[in-house]
C-alpha cells in the first residue's frame, strides 16, 4: 500500500479542508458503544497509531514481537483482554473499512444467545466467506493463546467448527479486504448526512 493502511483516511474527503477520520478512528468509534474498552494493538507502527487510539478514547497495546505475525498481535490483545479482567473479546482488522453498526448490534445478540448454547465463537459470512469483526469469549481466547505464534485465527477456528455460530450477514464489508491503492480507490463510500 505504500503507508500503514490503518491510517487511510475513511470516509475520504473530497474537499479540501474537510476533517476526515481513518479506517482506524472509524473502527475505535464504532465498537466503543460495544465494549468495555477498546484495544488497539500495534507493533513497528506503535507511534504512529498512538496519537489517533488516545484521541479516541481506545487503549494502545504493543505486540513485543510483531516480526512473530499478525497471529501473535492477536495474542498479545487477548492477554490484555484477561489481563484487564473481560473474558470476551470483538476482534476486527485495521486495515480495513467498518462494518455497518447494525452489523455489529446483530453480532452482539447473536454472541449473547451463542453463549447461552455453549458456543466460543460468533462469526459473520457473507455470501459464503467468514469475516469480520468476530467475537469469541473465554474458551476461545484461551484456545487462541495455548496456539503457537506462528498459527492463524482460521486454525484455531477450524479447530473448534463444532463451538462456532456462523451469522449470515448482508453487509459486504465484513469481508473487504484493502492491499492496494486500486483496491481502495475502488471501495464503496458510505453516504454521509449533511447537516
Amino acid at each position: 500500500m505504500g503507508r500503514d493502511k490503518a491510517l487511510l483516511p475513511w470516509p475520504p474527503s473530497t474537499q479540501p479542508g474537510t476533517p476526515s477520520g481513518t479506517f482506524l478512528s472509524a473502527a475505535i468509534e464504532l465498537f466503543a458503544p460495544f465494549v468495555d474498552i477498546v484495544f488497539v494493538v500495534a507493533g513497528k507502527n506503535a507511534d504512529n497509531l498512538a496519537p489517533v487510539v488516545y484521541a479516541k478514547g481506545a487503549s494502545l497495546v504493543v505486540n513485543p514481537n510483531p516480526e512473530q505475525g499478525q497471529f501473535s498481535s492477536l495474542q498479545a490483545g487477548l492477554r490484555e483482554v484477561l489481563n484487564r479482567g473481560r473474558d470476551a473479546a470483538m476482534i476486527t482488522l485495521v486495515d480495513r473499512p467498518p462494518v455497518k453498526s447494525e452489523t455489529l448490534a446483530t453480532l452482539d445478540e447473536a454472541f449473547e444467545q451463542a453463549q447461552l448454547h455453549g458456543k466460543w465463537a460468533v462469526v459473520p459470512e457473507y455470501q459464503g466467506k467468514h469475516g469480520h469483526p468476530f467475537l469469541v469469549g473465554r474458551e476461545m481466547i484461551e484456545a487462541f493463546l495455548r496456539a503457537p505464534a506462528t498459527s492463524s485465527a482460521r486454525d484455531i477456528e477450524h479447530a473448534h467448527l463444532d463451538k462456532i455460530v456462523y451469522i449470515p450477514s448482508n453487509d459486504p464489508q465484513i469481508v473487504t479486504n484493502v492491499d492496494n491503492p486500486e483496491q481502495y480507490a475502488t471501495l464503496p463510500f458510505p453516504v454521509l448526512n449533511s447537516k
